[in-house]
Formats: structure tokens, C-alpha cells, sequence
């Protein structure tokens, strides 16, 4: 079966919704788009989604398992996410639950390329151990202001210093001036500390920006940055990460609209398996209890699908956030295992004095 990938459905049947015909609709909707009277027998035969098990869960709700030939991506990510959910996607009652990746598309799209492995080098936190990170904020403040907390936090220790997703190039801390004044923060803080504090500037960004953005980080001496994947496209995230060799911390804005309860991708595939396979070294999601509403099932699930084996990818480092508290983070840690970057924000600016704050977390994680 290494020429073909299947696809975990959960499909959501309206009272005298057919579930055939319904998984029967996405063979084709996902394929040829046309109806299978159309076709000729060698197309129906290769190209047709192949319906493998139908089977019931509760009422009206059915697993469907359908095959596709791995040709169907053509060896392009966009084009596999429009197999996995295009057309299929303005439906309803239907989630995509998982999928089974054979080697070659795991190979074709090559996944982190720094991993959990090479994000403990970069910020020299020991194995067993987990890593910080934390947000510079709010919009708003100069370049000077934000490089003021960046330096603050990397004399605290936290390990991974990033913009917010919502910083970009605002006229208040354009996206230069606030790269090197942050950069240079952080490794001012490194020299009197002897720490390894790692700031990751936001180069969400089009297209067109997209490479300078990559480039200036590069130059300014960063060693990773923020991007959020599902804003610039999820192939961006893959050529960030060849173009660039920056560590990528994916954020994932502007996922929740395709993770709905009876309808989309689920958060495990989204946010872990299809961040992993596009090159995120830390994929960051909304922690249970926090400001979103995650469960603590489907964190976990999200951990597994970025830290299990999967082919030869490297694990990536879930980060869980959204409102984190502080004094939470060792229970947290006990509950997710030490290759987990915790991302606490607004905890640690509620303390007031930051650097304070910051050395008591990692103090409260063992570090």
C-alpha cells in the first residue's frame, strides 16, 4: 500500500442522510469530481477514492476509511491539503480524524528540520528537562518598549523568547527596528548571565515579504522564528524552513474555524501532523483550561501526533499556551512529559517584576 494514503473520516448524518452515499460523495468530490456513470473504467479504477470500512459509532455518526493513490498530491502540499479537505470542506458533517501517511509523502515533504532534539541544543536546556517560552506584548508599545521585556525575560531565563502573533510591522515597532533592538536584548541578557535565552521574531508575512523577513532574522543572528501557517499558507511554513534553516515555531492562528466538532480537521491532524510534516520544529496550541476550550484529550492527542513515530520525521515540540498560569506549569509538565515547551505569557506580566517571575518558573519546572 506505499502508493497510497488513507484517510480517517467521522461523518455527521442528518436524519435520512444515506452514510454511503455520503462516503461514496467524497470519493469522487475529492477526486475526479464527477459522477462515477462519467468515468471511464482505468479512471475509476486508479484515481477514485477507494471506500476500505463504514462503520456506525452512535447515531448517525459513522468512521469511513477511504484510500487515495499518493499521485494525487503530485508531490505538492497545497495540493495534498485540497485531497484531504478541498472541495469536500464547503459540506458539512464531515471530519477529517487522521491519516495513514505512507513513507513516500512522509519523505517527499520532509517534515522539521531542527526537531525537539535540536531546539535543546540551540537554547541548551539538558534532555528530561522542558523548555519556556513566552510572548513579547502588547501591540502597541516601540521597539525600544519590547526590547525592554525581551531583555527582562532572557535575564529570568526563559528559554524562547517570541513576538505575538499579532506583532507584525505596526508603524509603532516596524518589523526591522524591533528585530534587531529585541536580538540585541537577548544577547546582551546572554552575556551577563551566561544563558542561551533565543528571541524568535514574527515573519508571518505575503508572500512578497515573506523572504526578507527570513533573511533580516537570519542576518540579525536569530536562530528561529514565529510563523503562523494557516495566515501565509501551510507551504510557506515548508519553504521558511528550507530557505531560511531557522528553528519554526508554528501558531495557529486562524485554525479554529477548520476544527469544528462535526465538521473539519481534527486538532491532532491539523496543529500536530500536518505542522510536523511542513517543517514546524514547535507547534504551539491552546492548553485545556485556557482561554480557547481545548480538551485535555485532544491535547494529548496532539502531542502524540507531533512527538510519536511518524516515518523518519523528527518529533516536534508541542507548546501548549492560551493562558497558561505560571504556578500550573509543573502540573502541566507532569501531565504532557518534559519534551514540552511551555508558553506562559500574561502569567508572568501579571507578577510585575518579570525577570523575578521568569527565574521562579523555572525554578517551580526543576531548571
Amino acid at each position: 500500500m506505499g502508493n497510497q494514503f488513507t484517510v480517517h473520516y467521522r461523518l455527521h448524518c442528518a436524519p435520512g442522510e444515506d452514510p454511503m452515499q455520503k462516503a461514496r460523495g467524497i470519493a469522487l468530490e475529492q477526486t475526479v469530481e464527477l459522477p462515477a456513470d462519467c468515468l471511464r473504467p482505468d479512471i475509476a479504477d486508479t484515481w477514485v477514492g477507494q471506500i476500505q470500512s463504514l462503520e456506525e459509532q452512535a447515531p448517525r455518526q459513522w468512521n469511513c476509511a477511504i484510500a487515495y493513490d499518493s499521485r494525487l498530491a503530485g508531490e505538492e502540499l497545497s495540493q495534498l491539503l485540497n485531497t484531504l479537505f478541498g472541495n469536500i470542506s464547503l459540506k458539512s458533517g464531515i471530519v477529517v480524524d487522521a491519516v495513514d501517511w505512507p513513507h513516500s509523502l512522509l519523505e517527499c515533504f520532509g517534515g522539521p528540520r531542527h526537531g525537539i532534539e535540536g531546539l535543546r541544543q540551540m537554547t541548551g536546556v539538558p534532555a528530561g528537562k522542558p523548555m519556556t517560552c513566552t510572548a513579547l506584548k502588547p501591540v502597541g508599545y516601540s521597539a525600544e518598549e519590547l526590547a525592554a521585556l525581551a531583555y527582562a525575560f532572557a535575564l529570568g531565563g526563559v528559554d524562547i523568547i517570541k513576538d505575538d502573533h499579532g506583532i507584525a510591522n505596526q508603524p509603532t515597532a516596524p518589523y526591522l527596528e524591533r528585530l534587531h533592538a529585541c536580538q540585541q536584548a537577548v544577547e546582551r541578557a546572554n552575556r551577563e548571565t551566561g544563558g542561551s535565552s533565543r528571541y524568535f521574531p514574527n515573519v508571518t508575512a505575503p508572500h512578497h515579504l515573506l523572504k526578507r523577513r527570513l533573511d533580516a532574522a537570519a542576518d540579525a543572528g536569530c536562530e528561529g522564528a514565529l510563523i503562523s501557517p494557516w495566515l501565509t499558507g501551510l507551504d510557506s511554513l515548508r519553504w521558511a524552513r528550507d530557505h531560511s534553516g531557522l528553528a519554526m515555531m508554528a501558531h495557529p492562528a486562524l485554525t479554529g474555524g477548520q476544527m469544528g466538532e462535526t465538521h473539519g480537521l481534527s486538532p491532532a491532524l491539523l496543529l500536530g501532523e500536518l505542522f510536523r510534516l511542513a517543517g514546524a520544529d514547535a507547534s504551539i496550541y491552546p492548553n485545556t483550561g485556557g482561554r480557547f476550550g481545548f480538551t485535555e484529550d485532544q491535547c494529548h492527542a496532539i502531542n502524540r501526533a507531533l512527538r510519536e513515530p511518524l516515518g523518519g520525521l523528527k518529533p516536534s515540540a508541542p507548546t501548549p499556551g492560551g493562558g497558561m498560569d505560571a504556578e500550573r506549569a509543573p502540573y502541566w509538565i507532569e501531565r504532557y512529559g518534559p519534551d514540552t515547551i511551555i508558553l506562559i505569557g500574561g502569567s508572568l506580566y501579571a507578577q510585575g517584576d518579570i525577570t523575578a517571575a521568569s527565574g521562579n518558573l523555572l525554578k517551580a519546572l526543576g531548571r
